[in-house]
């Protein structure tokens, strides 16, 4: 069974902290309840969590829906996004499995990250990290006016923006990370098509969520980029 590894990197900073890292375990418990009841993402998906404060931990690896256990989450610290992406890299080239002569490997993995502010290490370093690896779509999302979304874009062409880091905003978020990962898995049971951006993700359902789309001609992690 080809897997679609999904992976998911949150900001637990310690401007997270409140209302905002309350919203983000509540939106990972939802996430998680719901793909469990689409029969095609309980087959397809693997979930991997991955946070970075002054610490940056893998709290879930690539696991199974059936058997993934929710990671407790705590705001603290800084912000190391630079480190995350190394620390994602290295997650993608170890838990993917690639495609031999025999059999093909797993899809390509879907990446979404969630952050409040800006990086406080080397983002270059974790930039440079992700040119070693391959991923389908990779979305960034700054949530509220404090996030650097000229960062994210050096990421990703993809950049959502939420206008704020309330409840809402963020619950919002994960009901349509939620809906994208369902709609990646029956693209691929269905029709073996590999998700490669916004354009193949469903439309923004909040209204405090704006899209973003930049074409700079590759990611900065090494593809190339489409136009809606």
């Amino acid at each position: 069974m080809r897997r679609l590894p999904v992976y998911l990197l949150l900001d637990t900073s310690g401007s997270m902290m409140g209302e905002p890292i309350e919203s983000v375990k509540a939106g990972v418990h939802m996430l998680v309840s719901s793909l469990r009841s689409d029969p095609y993402a309980l087959e397809t998906a693997w979930l991997s969590i991955i946070t970075f404060d002054s610490q940056v931990t893998q709290t879930v690896p690539l696991t199974e829906l059936a058997q993934f256990q929710e990671p407790a989450l705590n705001a603290s610290g800084v912000t190391s996004m630079g480190a995350a992406l190394a620390l994602l890299a290295g997650a993608i080239e170890r838990e993917v499995q690639k495609s031999t002569p025999e059999q093909k490997g797993d899809w390509k993995p879907v990446v979404f990250l969630l952050s409040d502010g800006m990086p406080t290490d080397d983002i270059d370093r974790g930039i440079a990290a992700m040119k070693s690896v391959k991923t389908g779509a990779f979305v960034a999302c700054a949530a509220g006016a404090g996030c650097d979304t000229s960062v994210l874009k050096r990421i990703t062409e993809s950049v959502v923006h939420l206008d704020t880091a309330d409840s809402t905003s963020i619950k919002s978020f994960f009901k349509w990370v939620s809906s994208s990962i369902s709609v990646s898995s029956q693209k691929i049971e269905r029709g073996a098509k590999e998700v490669s951006g916004l354009a193949d993700l469903p439309p923004p359902l909040p209204k405090s969520m704006s899209f973003f789309k930049f074409y700079k001609g590759e990611h900065a992690h090494g593809h190339q980029s489409q136009k809606r």
